[in-house]
């Protein structure tokens, strides 16, 4: 298993945590064997090249905050022909996604267990087909506005890793977290919003599985919102 510790020391990310809570209730006998046993297999590793980590050269997408994995696990079973990264620093969330991958025998899942700005500089230019951000905690608070995931930094880090043409799905059930992503995403110049009609951010898109934080949302009477942007071919002038 990789030493988060020796691999990145002295590597501190880019502006406040913008993530909660690192543990949750405490897991059960098997899910701890999976973090034991499952996750040195499928850990990402910054030091080594990711065509290396997957064994073969492939379509790269990554999710940044993944909660229990529901959702990268659908697209890796939906797409055996991409490779797929999620980054989660919630320890209960790595081990819902190890489940996953056991049950479904993913081969084609790296997990990183920490703050995605980690490895953003290990995954190089133009490397990522694409990135999700999916249901991310708004932090509603005007106090708390820097720890909201999609700043501009991390946008900037994003329009560098995803290639052109590639793309950035955004999703939230919250007012003013809908509000800031499609601002944020907006505002910068090298992503296009790709939206002609109001289904197109009304409606799941096909291909996408739906998460526990979109079906809790529905059961509570709140509407998720899909903001799906293009990587502009060319840097905007």
């Amino acid at each position: 298993m990789v030493d988060q510790n020796s691999t990145l020391k002295g590597v501190v990310p880019t502006g406040p945590r913008f993530f909660g809570r690192r543990k949750g209730r405490p897991l059960k006998t098997s899910m701890k064997r999976l973090l034991d046993e499952g996750l040195p297999k499928i850990i990402f590793d910054p030091l080594q090249k990711i065509d290396h980590q997957f064994g073969r050269h492939a379509d790269y997408y990554l999710e940044i905050g993944f909660g229990g994995g529901e959702f990268i696990a659908g697209l890796a079973a939906a797409r055996p022909e991409c490779n797929f990264i999620g980054a989660e620093p919630f320890i209960n969330g790595v081990a819902s996604l190890l489940r996953h991958v056991e049950e479904q025998q993913l081969g084609n899942i790296r997990i990183w267990p920490d703050d995605v700005r980690l490895i953003l500089p290990a995954l190089g230019g133009g490397s990522l087909a694409g990135a999700f951000i999916m249901f991310p905690d708004p932090w509603p608070k005007r106090r708390h506005a820097g720890r909201r995931i999609l700043q501009p930094t991390l946008l900037d880090q994003l329009a560098t890793m995803i290639r052109p043409g590639g793309n950035l799905t955004l999703a939230s059930d919250d007012p003013a977290a809908k509000s800031w992503l499609l601002q944020a995403a907006m505002s910068h110049g090298d992503f296009v919003w790709t939206a002609r009609h109001p289904d197109d951010w009304r409606k799941l898109p096909m291909g996408l599985s739906e998460t526990r934080y979109m079906r809790k949302a529905e059961r509570a009477g709140r509407r998720p919102s899909w903001f799906h942007f293009r990587r502009r071919d060319s840097v905007a002038p």
